[in-house]
């Protein structure tokens, strides 16, 4: 049944006031001090370990990963998780190498990393760029697919639900990062233990569904009536293989796009760049723990829902317009089966991801923005109050735009490939550039120049290639394999990886060709002590690590 019960609107307003009273709790108290852009954009110095790893999951964690995730999980398996799993690892290396470099030069934007790395037109070119993606493909997005899952399982009307999400999350962004980041704690607190509660009801099913009780049973009984679903890394002849090409995952493109979504995104950055180095490191290897978590709450409950339809239920609930089984329904087929009171908290939790990654995105909008294009280029005057003003106008404004755009879209809940083939389009490049600026000194402006616009284009030939020429003699050493129309295309991660080659290569290139010509570029200071860990920093990695090979060991 689409709708909820009243003590499912009990429970959803109880979440609501908690967030909102909260976030209004600390705006409160931080109006009592000064006003700063850097307090507003960042929450300098103000947020907890505790509290930076709970905004970073909470502003990663959306729509697509609950429904797109959770489809996946029914079509392909646990392989999926390869995007969770690997992240942990990602967000350990960004937390030992990254923030260590951005901390020590004081970097607050990723455009004024390229500014002071490259020059102020690479950065401007990014800075634009970044405001376009994040504006007309990811907060349009999120807000989309988040407004498609929430009208799916209450029933309410499709634009109710996205004029409810964009209040609710300009209500928490302006009161800056600050409010975002505590009231994140509170959205993972629900997020996670909605999504639990939804996990536990599918295991529970597939138990019931084979005479039996518990969990532990249901998920033995996955791993026996669904075998095909619980190997991490595919073979070529896998039907998914062209999604997770194999030891891609663990070897390749995976690493690309996890390094320029964790590591080069302000977006996520953001969270960690008001805090001191500890504090920073401390709270992203929290989110790298709470990474490992979530294929629980968003994978297997599709590999579940798989199991059920196999054994003749949903028959009918996973059929899309067109009589076909689409794996993106299973989520929200399982939370309408949840009971009155559970329905309303998996809802609070939806919503609570959806939001959060909301009021993430259009924060770092403002940011971008004001500290970028308006400080800078528009009124490079404007003092700390002017600043937050202009930073607040752009939260609404962006979240306008949005709301505009979203049901233009053309997309349907399948949105994390959405997602990812466009930012796909430019994370090898991008990653290149900050790469090569951090750890090579004689990387030059027009090098970085030649990653950015020389990626793009790079990328999209390997995209169309296919219809140019034939691949298929690639198929016997696994870069490329025979689509729906039987056209042979390289695998989406290994072209990734195939024009990050590229553009380190280009870069390489230029930057010689221009330091024997006596080009100076723009050094950053980068000493080799800022790596060094502490202890326990160390030994919670080390516990990652070994987690994360005892899951491949187990499940490859």
């Amino acid at each position: 049944m689409h709708q909820l019960a009243t003590l499912d609107y009990i429970v959803f307003l109880f979440y609501f006031l908690v967030v909102a009273g909260y976030g209004l709790w600390i705006y409160q108290r931080k109006k009592k001090a000064s006003v700063d852009s850097k307090d507003y954009f960042l929450a300098e110095g103000s947020l907890t370990w505790w509290a930076i790893g709970a905004s970073l999951i909470a502003s990663n964690i959306s729509a697509e990963q609950f429904i797109g995730m959770s489809g996946a999980g029914f079509k392909l398996g646990l392989a999926v998780a390869s995007y969770e799993w690997m992240a942990a690892a990602t967000l350990i290396i960004v937390a030992v190498f990254f923030m260590p470099v951005y901390l020590k030069n004081r970097i607050y934007t990723m455009p004024q990393f390229l500014s002071t790395r490259y020059n102020g037109t690479v950065a401007m070119i990014m800075a634009v760029f970044w405001l376009l993606l994040y504006v007309v493909v990811n907060l349009t997005s999120i807000l989309f697919l988040g407004a498609l899952a929430i009208s799916s399982i209450s029933g309410l009307s499709l634009s109710l639900c996205m004029y409810g999400l964009a209040v609710f999350a300009i209500f928490i962004t302006l009161g800056g990062m600050k409010v975002i980041g505590f009231t994140d704690v509170i959205q993972v607190f629900f997020l996670v233990l909605g999504g639990l509660v939804t996990t536990y009801l599918a295991l529970n099913l597939v138990a019931e569904k084979f005479g039996t009780t518990g969990v532990m049973n249901g998920f033995h009984l996955m791993t026996s009536n669904a075998s095909d679903h619980f190997h991490m890394i595919l073979k070529p002849d896998n039907p998914s293989y062209l999604d997770l090409p194999g030891l891609t995952v663990l070897l390749g493109g995976m690493w690309i796009a996890n390094f320029s979504y964790w590591g080069c995104n302000q977006y996520i950055t953001q969270r960690a760049l008001g805090a001191d180095l500890p504090t920073a490191r401390n709270g992203i290897l929290f989110a790298a723990f709470l990474k490992l978590l979530m294929p629980v709450i968003v994978v297997l409950p599709g590999i579940a829902a798989f199991v059920l339809y196999q054994q003749g239920s949903f028959q009918t609930e996973l059929l899309n317009a067109d009589g076909v089984i689409a794996g993106d329904k299973a989520y929200p087929v399982l939370l309408n089966l949840l009971p009155a009171g559970l329905k309303g908290l998996s809802f609070a939790a939806l919503t609570a991801a959806i939001v959060a990654s909301l009021a993430g995105k259009t924060n770092s909008i403002a940011t971008i923005f004001t500290l970028d294009i308006y400080k800078k280029v528009l009124n490079k005057n404007a003092d700390e109050n002017k600043q937050v003003q202009i930073g607040k106008i752009v939260v609404v404004v962006a979240m306008l735009i949005a709301v505009f755009i979203a049901p233009h879209l053309g997309i349907d809940k399948g949105g994390l490939n959405y997602i990812q083939e466009y930012t796909g389009f430019v994370s090898p490049g991008i990653f290149a550039m900050f790469i090569m600026g951090f750890f090579w000194k004689k990387t030059t402006s027009n090098a970085a120049l030649f990653a950015t616009i020389g990626g793009f284009l790079f990328s999209v030939l390997l995209k169309f290639l296919p219809g140019m020429i034939d691949l298929s003699s690639l198929a016997s050493i696994g870069f490329s394999k025979a689509n729906a129309t039987g056209v042979f295309e390289i695998p989406f991660l290994d072209r990734m990886g195939i024009v990050f080659a590229l553009c380190i290569a280009g870069m390489y290139i230029i930057s010689m060709f221009e330091n024997a010509d006596g080009k100076k570029s723009h050094a950053l200071e980068v000493d080799t002590a800022l790596f060094k860990v502490s202890n326990s920093f160390l030994v919670g990695s080390l516990i990652i690590g070994g987690l994360l090979v005892a899951l491949y060991t187990l499940f490859w």
